[in-house]
């Protein structure tokens, strides 16, 4: 035992004698310090723009305690790995210089003392691997909620331009692949930095003229890394883009897989879809034939590394410059520095395909809206009293600049009136619907509620005032609960009684208690289990339960009234509509008679203005006027139920006629 301290008391003098002599040894050794400084220190500057410039909000102090942890562990555990190769040398060269003694005994001792540091090492580098991975996942964890939280603020012309495959894509692929890039790579790579960079400094501590002349080849390898990894992070920018691509036309036609099969569309789209992923799979490619060659030209390099230390490190030996423990070390050194370059390599080339995946997710993360998400003013409840008034609006969508919509446009609508729009297609009616939530800004004019212009207040509190009921309800993938609930400001705090309750305002109850599990029905996707007038009652119910006082906006188009609903359907979504206008502010974009009819006023829009205003009788009563030509034209002066009666009846005869 006191042999195997005495050697290693003796291996130690010797390290520090060798380092001593090093400091006045000049030229590529200091030289190639300096360059792996600038290198890492380049690198250091490249990783956190992995979370940059949002760094500040997606690194928490708890990651960065993690972080220094993972980098203590990492010290350790590469200190005790590296310098195995020296000591093994020093065993090798007692064995082989002291071939006739008995040292079993200290043999054994010092085998078993690098054996529990040994041991230390591998816990060491089991933690840091634990520690890094926890530390990236949280910066990945928050990095997606900032990119959805991103998208969910921006303005609706974004969307209007914007695919939502792209959106979707960067969502989950790109985040992935940065995810990546922060966690089991960004470990492994300063693993490998940390080893390259210890073994080339025990290289030129054991031989400073063999680790000379092996690592003039570093230079060349550099070059072909910096062009491979310039390369890799275009190639991966346009394959996200690609699978962008793809991502969006999957989506859009599994969406729509009715119309895609009603139309018999079923090949045409898989051919398309294949073409998509042909490009990528062509990309693929390209990214496999830069991964071959780089890779194979570094593989070369350590097999040829090795080479030249065994016929250098023989010409040394022959000549007594080195001893064979000495080369032993060096060689263990050289193969974990090659190694070491093998894992940098890959390091670096996934580093690269995540700058490329980052660059879009800051493209999204840093733009900032055109609309406010929660900025403004808001109305106290002794102020707000629901009247809407459009003066003098000017709107063309984003999208079209050059189509406008509205040119000197005036509405004015009293609080607790109930205000009907008609007109052709086409002539405006929804797009007053996304003004007043302000999913648009007007080119020019006001719009106001209760006086205060809507772009002084705050949006999201204004929408929390406004109730809808779209042409198409559009209910998400969870039960029937949920969906009502989402009507409510807070969701989690709404109880069953009171989503009961409104679904009976709303004449929904009936049929939700029909369901075998009643309001927890889940009812697919954009509510694909449930009829049109069930999506539409439920739609009531949810505005119903909305946190609101006295303005409600709930455009019911007749399309969807005559057409997708039966007459007894028709019935009780109109008598949920009385109930849910009482005492409130109503905008109603409709053609149908009774809707109309119990509209305090009616204003038909035309040619991007106000053409008609005034009481349903008076309108009726102009026989030249743009409503009366209307109501004539689309058979509304009939009587509303017999026209359906009617309808139905004229269905059922041409059915007759074509079996």
């Amino acid at each position: 035992m006191n042999g195997s301290f005495e050697c290693l008391v003796g291996s130690w003098k010797m390290m520090l004698y060798k380092c001593h002599c090093l400091l006045w040894f000049s030229g590529f050794h200091i030289k190639f310090v300096q360059f792996s400084i600038k290198m890492w220190f380049s690198l250091a500057l490249s990783l956190p723009s992995l979370a940059c410039p949002f760094r500040i909000k997606l690194i928490t102090f708890l990651f960065l305690v993690s972080f220094a942890a993972a980098v203590g562990f990492l010290a350790v555990s590469s200190v005790i790995t590296m310098s195995a190769p020296f000591f093994m040398g020093k065993v090798i060269d007692i064995i082989y210089t002291n071939p006739s003694e008995d040292f079993t005994d200290s043999l054994t001792s010092l085998c078993a003392l690098l054996s529990g540091i040994f041991l230390c090492g591998a816990a060491a580098n089991a933690t840091r691997v634990y520690l890094m991975q926890t530390a990236g996942q949280r910066i990945v964890k928050r990095l997606r909620a900032t990119m959805f939280s991103s998208i969910v603020k921006q303005e609706t012309a974004f969307f209007d331009k914007t695919r939502t495959g792209e959106l979707i894509n960067r969502l989950s692929s790109d985040t992935a692949l940065l995810g990546r890039s922060v966690t089991e790579n960004l470990s492994d790579g300063l693993r490998a930095g940390a080893q390259a960079s210890v073994g080339v400094g025990m290289m030129f501590f054991v031989s400073p003229s063999l680790a000379t002349f092996v690592l003039s080849v570093v230079p060349p390898l550099a070059v072909l890394a910096v062009i491979y990894g310039r390369y890799l992070r275009k190639l991966t920018k346009i394959t996200q883009d690609s699978l962008a691509e793809a991502t969006q036309l999957a989506e859009e036609r599994i969406g729509n897989i009715r119309t895609v099969r009603a139309f018999g569309q079923e090949v045409a789209e898989m051919e398309k879809y294949t073409n998509k992923v042909d490009y990528v799979l062509q990309l693929a490619k390209k990214e496999a034939l830069a991964r071959a060659g780089f890779f194979g030209a570094t593989g070369l390099s350590g097999n040829l590394i090795v080479l030249s230390v065994l016929y250098k490190g023989g010409l040394l030996m022959g000549s007594a410059y080195m001893t064979v423990g000495e080369l032993s070390s060096f060689l263990m050194y050289a193969f974990w520095v090659g190694i070491s370059i093998g894992g940098l390599s890959s390091f670096y080339s996934e580093l690269m395909k995540g700058l490329g995946a980052g660059g879009r997710l800051w493209e999204l993360i840093e733009r900032k809206p055109q609309l406010p998400f929660n900025e403004g003013i808001t109305l106290g409840k002794d102020i707000f009293r629901g009247a809407l008034e459009f003066k003098d609006v000017e709107f063309a969508y984003p999208t079209r600049p050059e189509s406008s919509i509205f040119k000197d446009f005036s509405l004015s609508i009293p609080a607790g009136s109930v205000m009907a729009l008609v007109g052709p297609s086409g002539t405006g009616k929804s797009t007053i619907v996304s003004l007043l939530l302000r999913l648009y800004d007007p080119i020019s004019g006001t719009i106001t509620v209760d006086g205060f212009d809507i772009r002084q207040l705050n949006p999201l509190w204004l929408r929390t005032k406004i109730g809808t009921v779209s042409q198409e309800p559009i209910l998400f993938s969870c039960s029937i609960a949920e969906n009502i609930a989402y009507g409510a400001e807070d969701p989690s705090t709404v109880t069953a009684e009171e989503i009961q309750k409104v679904a009976e305002i709303a004449n929904a109850a009936s049929f939700i208690r029909d369901f075998p599990k009643g309001f927890d029905t889940v009812v697919g996707e954009k509510g694909v289990l449930l009829s049109g007038g069930q999506k539409q009652r439920i739609a009531i119910a949810r505005a119903l339960l909305k946190v609101i006082t006295n303005i409600l906006l709930s455009p019911i188009p007749t399309l969807f009234v005559t057409s997708a609903l039966d007459a007894e359907n028709e019935y009780l979504v109109q008598e949920a509509l009385d109930r849910l206008m009482e005492g409130r502010t109503v905008l109603i974009i409709a053609h149908r008679l009774s809707t109309i009819q119990n509209a305090d006023f009616v204003a038909v829009l035309g040619q991007g203005k106000i053409l008609e205003c005034g009481k349903h009788e008076e309108l009726l009563a102009n026989p030249n006027g743009l409503f009366r030509k209307l109501m004539q034209k689309q058979a509304f002066l009939q009587n509303s139920d017999t026209f359906a009666l009617d309808l139905q009846s004229r269905e059922k005869n041409i059915l007759k006629e074509n079996v």
